[in-house]
């Protein structure tokens, strides 16, 4: 059973351009940098600040105790200090469907919104934050539900609403039409403006000084007033921090490593294993549900059985965006891929390092390329954004040359994707990532998931060492002694350069039918 249908590289590229009328020769005339934001109140200097993180969070299928909440409530504890917040993606499960905005976006974090008080009466379209919200597209952002199961869910709308306590499977009757509803609630979708009012809507907006590797003019992020982005991946720079925000989407596609008939064979085969193994887990679903159970641990069971659920959904997709490579692979087509946001990060990254104003960098993006939850590490995906990224760092490195002086070339990189948190350093393996540290903040309110059973320790083919795990927060234990632990982070960045960087685990942790919300620990980079 297919949860959700996903467009191709090209049409969410072509897409998501449309919306911001990529090219458009109103955009080139006035000098403006379509990828650049800047945020208002930037101090422009080496000052100490701090933001926080958050990923996979946008569920509302948990009435009671839902850890979204608790965990958004963390982060209020810490709002007044942060400068901003990253979002890794998948805002809004299960489809990113403008429906599910309202209750699985904007109630659980309607303090950061004007106006939240109210946030009954607030359309995803028209969101204002009061501190920047800057997120990136997880994959479930771009999901649509396939023709049967958006006909079966408008059909049982009313009952579903009736009966959400034991029936809650966060989709209404339509998916997010590839990001539309992503786009329409944080992006300036300039496709929205008249074109007689092209000209002026740019020059209210695009009112700032882009200083980035293409120039010009750029958007202007001020807080409680015009809080949009000007795409789906975009550059910004705090207090000498630059931050590049990717859409991993549409580089993420497997390459061809399947090249006979017998590895195919056993794609195919496994997942078949992996549609009974589904299959079984909904009619064992479906008979909890007539049950009417209705407790704190019904509740558990049923988000847990439906989270495996969807990952059972996606490894069955990761299948099956091999099959594809392979067959394109086979006719003489070369792989999808985004080239076009790959070069502007590569330009965008070498510029960086080459301006003096520059103390350090930050990179965002939905899928982790290095990763030990047990349902992420090792799929196709993972391996393709990590070849991808690895070949634009190699370049810049090589173009450097020493200036890096034995840093990395990006000093903190975050990603989502994979429901836990965790920290895992890449090794020095001679490639122009070495050394990167990257934290995987993916599990903000969505069903948790376990470390691989082969430990923290990542290596190649060969034995060489890839990257190593230095601490992992999800699900631990079973039975009565199983723990679950949702989470956000905190970062606090030092003054000077190189900077340096303490990450503090907002942890909303369930164990032994009870919730203990709290910081762990602050870790030093």
């Amino acid at each position: 059973m297919n949860f959700a249908s996903e467009a191709g590289i090209a049409s969410k590229i072509r897409r998501m351009a449309e919306r911001v009328r990529w090219g458009h020769p109103a955009l080139a005339a006035a000098g403006i940098d379509p990828c650049r934001l800047v945020l208002e109140g930037d101090p422009g200097g080496s000052e100490a600040f701090s933001f926080l993180v958050i990923g996979d969070s946008g569920t509302g299928r948990r009435g009671r105790n839902d850890p979204q909440r608790l965990v958004a409530e963390l982060l209020l504890a810490h709002g007044e200090d942060a400068r901003f917040l990253l979002h890794t993606g998948d805002v809004v499960y299960l489809v990113g469907s403008s429906e599910q905005y309202r209750r699985n976006f904007i109630r659980p974090y309607r303090e950061w919104l004007v106006g939240g008080e109210h946030w009954r009466q607030l359309r995803h379209s028209e969101l204002v934050f009061r501190r920047p919200f800057l997120p990136v597209l997880g994959n479930h952002d771009y999901y649509d539900l396939p023709l049967p199961l958006a006909l079966l869910s408008l059909l049982t709308a009313l009952p579903r609403r009736l009966l959400r306590p034991w029936v809650n499977l966060d989709v209404g009757w339509h998916g997010s039409f590839c990001g539309q509803a992503w786009s329409e609630a944080f992006v300036d979708r300039l496709a929205a403006v008249p074109e007689q009012s092209l000209k002026a809507h740019l020059a209210s907006t695009r009112s700032a000084a882009a200083d980035g590797a293409d120039g010009g003019r750029a958007l202007l992020y001020r807080p409680g007033r015009f809080t949009r982005l000007p795409h789906r991946y975009y550059a910004s720079r705090w207090a000498g921090i630059d931050l590049f925000a990717l859409d991993s989407n549409t580089f993420n596609q497997p390459l061809a490593g399947v090249g006979d008939r017998a590895g195919r064979e056993t794609l195919l085969q496994h997942r078949q294993a992996l549609e009974a193994e589904q299959a079984v887990l909904l009619r064992e679903l479906g008979g909890d549900w007539l049950t009417g159970r209705h407790d704190d641990q019904a509740d558990d069971s049923r988000a847990d059985a439906l989270g495996l659920a969807e990952e059972l959904d996606e490894r069955i997709r990761d299948i099956d965006k091999q099959l594809a490579s392979a067959a394109a692979a086979r006719a003489g087509r070369p792989p999808a891929l985004d080239g076009e946001q790959l070069a502007w990060f590569e330009r965008q990254l070498l510029a960086s390092w080459q301006n003096p104003a520059v103390r350090g960098r930050l990179l965002v993006l939905h899928h982790p390329p290095y990763v030990t939850e047990a349902t992420k590490w090792n799929q196709a995906q993972t391996l393709a954004v990590r070849c991808q990224l690895q070949r634009v760092f190699d370049r810049v490195a090589t173009r450097l040359g020493e200036r890096r002086e034995g840093r990395p070339l990006v000093d903190l990189a975050f990603s989502g994707h994979a429901h836990c948190l965790e920290l895992v350093r890449v090794a020095d393996n001679g490639r122009g990532d070495a050394g990167i540290p990257w934290v995987v903040c993916g599990g903000s309110g969505y069903s948790l998931r376990r470390q691989r059973l082969q430990g923290p320790e990542l290596h190649a083919a060969d034995g060489s060492p890839l990257a190593r795990s230095h601490f992992f927060h999800g699900r631990h234990g079973h039975g009565s002694a199983l723990q679950r632990r949702y989470s956000g982070l905190r970062v606090d960045v030092a003054a000077g350069s190189p900077p340096r960087f303490t990450l503090t685990p907002l942890v909303a942790e369930r164990a032994a039918g009870r919730w203990h919300c709290r910081p762990l620990e602050p870790i030093q980079l």
